[in-house]
């Protein structure tokens, strides 16, 4: 097993770290952060170890995990870029999680040494229910695509696709639009004269039962619509009604509102 190193300890670090324990992973796990607070807050909460120095966390590691802001992955990989090459290992991993940011931008803000991937995990890996896009450099080593898959593996399902694919694979992905459509629907349903509670605890069930069954029983997307909104019925005149206020429209200006943030993180 190796030691993984997260460089970062925010809000996606917290959520792996969570999907490990549960997965029991038996990789070790560091956490390093300029934020003593946080350090403090996830050796409590997990069975973690940190190390508040930069240097010393990147000496420890097999695997580096950058787990921080698009905005702040140049001034960290160029801290990375300062330390001693003996450190940079040509062997060590590192897998950036920054939404946007592409693998020739990491190759060439840390140097050759390191052998990149890129990651894109969802908070939803807490559960053990995550899935997560994987991509590789040319130069990443058969061995280390197996270590990278089986430890984003221990929560969730894993799907490797080229990373031109990466940024459209992100915006889809976010939890948010099954959070931004639960908000949505309970408050048309409030609006409608539903009391709060059980506008969304009817908006919830709406949304992640249809899913999960059609998931778990693994229908075709268009039998299960045709089930659920029979022609003359409620559901078929509320999602008509939906389309025809474009909310087809709706979703597609949104993805590529995303696909515009996305890139404009990578300055392409």
């Amino acid at each position: 097993m190796s030691t993984v190193v997260f460089l970062g300890g925010g809000r996606i670090t917290a959520a792996m770290l969570a999907g490990l324990r549960l997965g029991k992973t038996e990789h070790y796990l560091v956490v390093h952060d300029r934020n003593p607070g946080k350090l403090r807050n996830l050796k409590k909460t997990y069975p973690v170890a940190v190390e508040p120095d930069l240097e010393r966390a990147v000496e420890q590691a097999g695997v580096l995990i950058i787990a921080v802001r698009p905005g702040s992955v140049g001034e960290l990989l160029g801290s990375i870029g300062k330390i001693s090459r003996q450190l940079l290992r040509p062997q060590l991993l590192a897998v950036s999680l920054a939404a946007g940011v592409p693998l020739r931008l990491l190759i060439k803000s840390a140097g050759p040494p390191l052998r990149w991937a890129r990651a894109m995990p969802s908070p939803v890996c807490r559960s053990g229910r995550g899935l997560t896009a994987v991509t590789y450099s040319r130069s990443f080593p058969r061995a280390g695509r197996k270590l990278i898959r089986d430890l984003f593996a221990t929560f969730g399902e894993v799907v490797e696709i080229p990373e031109s694919k990466f940024d459209l694979f992100t915006v889809t992905f976010s939890p948010s639009h099954g959070y931004h459509a639960v908000s949505a629907l309970a408050r048309a349903a409030q609006e409608a004269g539903l009391d709060r509670k059980t506008a969304l605890l009817t908006s919830a069930h709406a949304l992640a039962d249809g899913i999960i069954s059609w998931r778990e029983e693994k229908h075709s997307l268009e039998s299960v619509l045709e089930e659920a909104a029979t022609p003359g019925g409620t559901a078929a005149a509320t999602m008509a009604a939906m389309d025809a206020a474009g909310y087809q429209r709706a979703v597609r200006l949104g993805l590529a509102a995303g696909l515009r943030r996305a890139r404009a993180n990578a300055g392409k």
